[in-house]
């Protein structure tokens, strides 16, 4: 196995992609330091707490339960050392806007039976489907997803032409989700998941119905503690690997190339060997690299298409709301107007499709005793404008608009109240057009379509995170870590 063993290295910022990189990097013997801009580590999994809640502001679905323990697996670590996992069943609920509700459950005989009771025949439709997708899975992840396919070239390859043989890769989601259900209400089930990806099912590409393998058979968890609580598990990890975390400290420019970086921050400057950037992307580019080190100009940024933003409540409120679950989404029965309100029209929907999450359900240590801790997340289009008198109107919307379908009135009984949108994206993680997520995976956007992980113009160089390969999603920013940390080393490892 090479070996880093001399070189330094400076990581940029302390999203999952750079606390992966990390990890591995220290492991390899580098001497490692990372920066992050903000008072605490974990990027978008930052935690807010505020009169004893404790709200995870970022992601809060702990799904791919094999990656964290590969991640893991790789330091002969396993991810209940540092944390606790419970299964969670109901996996989610469903609410939709006609007054329908179904639960998605780990029994797959009773959501074969809540398929059925949509569509005859609709329960071995589903099987087949999974099965298609555990297929999609288990060769996509190992071909397509763990392994960096940078170029063109690397995929017509005889060996990745056997691997897809049969792997839905070409057409869209919907195109995919239509072969199998009729009814619309089957097709969002087996749709909703894309909002993770950043996409719609007109644009996302069919390969990631792979997703409903996580989803329905691999299981939803919750990690103890949040997942502020595996955040807080990497970084004791990379302790012990040796790695340094250095928070509050915004980076300002990166100079130089391999074996003499300078990186600037607005309290210090630190040399290194080597730099990994796990910040927004063209935030690095265009903010912290010279007009002469960037591989691409401002029209690039500008013309690709981003992920959702989002509007985001935190509450904490007086009592149960024992209508939710853990997850609970509410669906419009149409839900193309949303969609086509973050892709192609982009406004504020009035009818909007979105997500409760509610941790005090299953963790008693999110809320003080007789509250429950809850957020919802609407997905917007990213780039709008949410001035104050915006965001009331749309408090106001939201909080009658889950009165109304989710049968939970928020109104008399929150104690704690905080919104995060398209501004508090841009200005605490530098995100463009304040996405929530980073490059949408669009067809267009999609494995050699997306950024590399090693810089075209500085030597030395690298990134990690949801704008490069494989993507978006904490598991995915994992994997993003191992594969930097692996050009790393072949680049640069003895």
């Amino acid at each position: 196995m090479k070996s880093l063993a001399g070189e330094s290295v400076v990581v940029v910022g302390s999203g999952f992609g750079g606390l992966s990189t990390a990890c591995y990097l220290a492991d390899a013997g580098a001497e490692v330091t990372v920066i992050e801009k903000n008072e605490q580590l974990g990027g978008r999994a930052s935690v807010l707490e505020r009169d004893g809640f404790r709200f995870d502001m970022g992601p809060s679905w702990y799904l791919m339960p094999d990656v964290f323990e590969r991640f893991f697996g790789h330091f002969d670590r396993e991810p209940t050392e540092y944390y606790g996992l419970e299964h969670l069943d109901p996996h989610y609920r469903i609410f939709f806007k006609d007054g329908d509700q179904v639960d998605i459950t780990r029994d797959l005989e009773r959501t074969k039976q809540v398929f059925e009771s949509y569509e005859t025949g609709a329960g071995a439709a589903l099987e087949r489907y999974l099965d298609k997708s555990e297929e999609n899975y288990d060769v996509g992840m190992e071909h397509f997803v763990y392994e960096d396919r940078a170029s063109f070239r690397d995929f017509v390859d005889i060996d990745v032409a056997r691997q897809a043989r049969g792997l839905s890769l070409l057409g869209s989601m919907q195109d995919h989700v239509e072969r199998y259900f009729d009814h619309p209400k089957l097709q969002q089930i087996m749709q909703y998941t894309l909002v993770f990806l950043g996409g719609s099912p007109k644009n996302t590409p069919a390969l990631y119905n792979l997703m409903s393998h996580v989803d329905f058979n691999l299981g939803v968890w919750y990690p103890e503690g949040g997942m502020g609580g595996v955040v807080d598990g990497i970084v004791e990890m990379g302790e012990e690997l040796g790695a340094e975390f250095l928070v509050d400290e915004p980076v300002t420019e990166i100079k130089g190339r391999y074996g003499g970086f300078l990186v600037e921050t607005d309290r210090d400057k630190h040399l290194a060997d080597i730099v990994v950037s796990d910040a927004d992307y063209a935030h690095t580019e265009q903010e912290l690299l010279p007009p002469e080190k960037r591989q691409y100009s401002a029209d690039y940024w500008e013309s690709r298409t981003y992920a959702p933003s989002a509007f985001l409540m935190y509450m904490g409120v007086e009592g149960d709301v024992p209508a939710l679950e853990h997850h609970t989404l509410v669906l419009p029965t149409d839900w193309n107007q949303h969609f086509d309100q973050i892709f192609e029209e982009p406004a504020w929907p009035e009818n909007p499709a979105y997500y409760l999450c509610v941790p005090s359900k299953t963790d008693d240590t999110v809320a003080p005793e007789g509250y429950s801790n809850l957020f919802v997340l609407v997905p917007i289009a990213p780039g709008l404008d949410d001035d104050e008198e915006i965001r009331e109107w749309y408090r106001e919307l939201i909080l009658d608009d889950i009165a109304e379908f989710a049968d939970t009135d928020l109104r008399d009984r929150m104690v704690v109240e905080e919104t995060f949108s398209v501004s508090e994206f841009t200005d605490r993680y530098n995100s463009m057009q304040g996405t929530a997520l980073g490059m949408a995976h669009t067809l267009r956007q999609t494995a050699m379509f997306r950024p590399p992980h090693r810089s075209k113009a500085v030597d030395g160089l690298y990134f990690t995170g949801s704008y490069t390969t494989p993507g978006i999603g904490v598991p995915m920013c994992l994997i993003s870590g191992d594969i930097t940390a692996d050009a790393v080393l072949e680049d640069y490892g003895e």
